[in-house]
């Protein structure tokens, strides 16, 4: 009777243990998951991708690829480049279309584009690879048409029907200093034209005011020169990368730029708390 009683003392004990033991586990394992999910959600994943001037959709490839892998999904803009309300509306469906929020790449003229349709409340972030970080009131034309002594001058040619090109000649030097012989004289042969009155839109309202932005900066671009993407970066208070590329940077060095974007993609609803914790300790 004695000996019987111990062993069922013991084996209600044992049970006890391997009881208490497994609800451990599961309360170990929810909160493994909820650090999981608290973390997934700080990242966005949807990246939208904005061309600039005489290029279309299509240079993005390499970073596209890049960003897939890694497991964003990506929408590529081709926006066509006859007005910058036009563009812009182009882009802020692309921008409707996702599940969530989104971080909002532009390349050159990309870049207004981005700092126009930026408001949009959907975006999180905005990334400018080589491009134009306008204010209010500023267009692609005001800022290009007094360039500094010394700054190189891209070889436009006269607007023919309202639109514009480079010389194929001297793409290459100009737009794709760093991109393969072959491939830059494909993009010159390529070109698509740029309407005059997309470089003659202002900007409204500068979303860089309100969201965390990004910057990555061509050294050796002879399209923007790098000391004008110096003084937009600053203004509008950018994390600024500097790459020792030709303005062709997103198809000469797409892991740079998607690196960049994948930085964006995790640091911008972090940033954008920070911002709202600012302002409002500020009031």
């Amino acid at each position: 009777m004695k000996n019987n009683a111990v062993a069922m003392a013991m084996g209600v004990k044992t049970r006890i243990i391997y009881g208490a033991l497994a609800i451990m586990t599961i309360i170990l394992s929810m909160g493994e998951n909820t650090m999981a999910q608290t973390k997934s959600t700080t990242v966005v994943r949807n990246i939208v991708l904005v061309h600039g001037g005489f290029v279309d959709g299509s240079g993005w490839e390499g970073v596209y690829n890049v960003l897939k892998k890694d497991g964003y999904t990506v929408t590529i803009v081709q926006n066509p480049t006859i007005s910058l309300a036009d563009d812009v509306a182009v882009t802020k469906r692309a921008i409707a279309a996702q599940n969530g929020p989104v971080i909002l790449v532009g390349h050159s003229y990309g870049g207004a584009v981005i700092t126009e349709a930026g408001n949009d409340p959907k975006v999180a972030g905005l990334v400018y690879i080589a491009a134009f970080a306008l204010d209010k009131g500023e267009s692609v034309s005001s800022l290009i048409k007094d360039p500094p002594p010394g700054a190189p001058v891209p070889p436009i040619l006269p607007p023919v029907d309202g639109f514009l090109l480079l010389d194929k000649a001297k793409f290459p030097a100009s737009f794709a200093g760093d991109v393969s012989p072959e491939e830059a004289e494909f993009m010159a042969d390529s070109q698509v034209p740029w309407g005059v009155n997309a470089l003659g839109g202002t900007i409204s309202e500068a979303a860089w005011k309100a969201k965390p932005c990004w910057y990555l900066l061509t050294t050796e671009d002879r399209m923007l020169p790098p000391d004008a993407q110096r003084l937009m970066s600053k203004r509008a208070g950018a994390t600024v990368v500097e790459v020792k590329s030709s303005h062709a940077v997103y198809v000469s060095q797409p892991q740079a730029v998607a690196h960049l974007i994948e930085k964006a993609a995790t640091g911008a609803l972090e940033a954008a708390n920070d911002r709202e914790t600012t302002t409002a300790a500020a009031r």
